[in-house]
């Protein structure tokens, strides 16, 4: 795994479930018009996995993306707080949450959330970053706390 000169407080055992449960998720993923397939899974705070993947729309605007359908899972199963997320996507490089993505994790973590980046087949991230640096001066409400 690569990343920042920080340490992911993240075990390699948590890493590998939440890059299996993204992949797993990834498999049920409607990309109709892209045919980039995404997986995501969350780790909340009592150490649940939820899990999520994209659905296409053909009016573009409706599309939801991976992470933005698991942090709903997370909170229709009463949650509210996003510890980590593993995102896995096609490759041959991962792909990044996109700006809606970067903000709906605002509203349910702080600046450190660690995010791991994978690419379809691989057992653990290629890449682990913090929220707080590919995201800055995000917009908050006020309702979590900043690392």
């Amino acid at each position: 795994m690569t990343g920042k000169a920080w340490k992911s407080k993240i075990s390699e055992a948590t890493w590998s479930q939440l890059v299996e449960a993204a992949a797993r998720a990834r498999l049920h993923a409607y990309a109709p018009y892209s045919g980039y397939a995404v997986g995501a899974a969350i780790l909340a705070a009592d150490g649940a996995v939820f899990a999520g993947c994209n659905v296409e729309n053909a009016s573009y605007g409706l599309a939801l993306c991976a992470e933005r359908n698991a942090v709903a899972h997370l909170i229709a199963a009463g949650q509210s707080r996003v510890e980590a997320i593993a995102v896995i996507t096609p490759g041959p490089e991962p792909g990044r949450p996109c700006g809606l993505c970067r903000q709906t994790l605002c509203e349910f973590a702080a600046d450190d959330l660690t995010i791991g980046l994978a690419v379809g087949g691989d057992a653990l991230p290629r890449i682990v970053e913090r929220l707080g640096d590919i995201f800055a001066h995000p917009f908050r409400g006020g309702l979590v706390k900043k690392s």
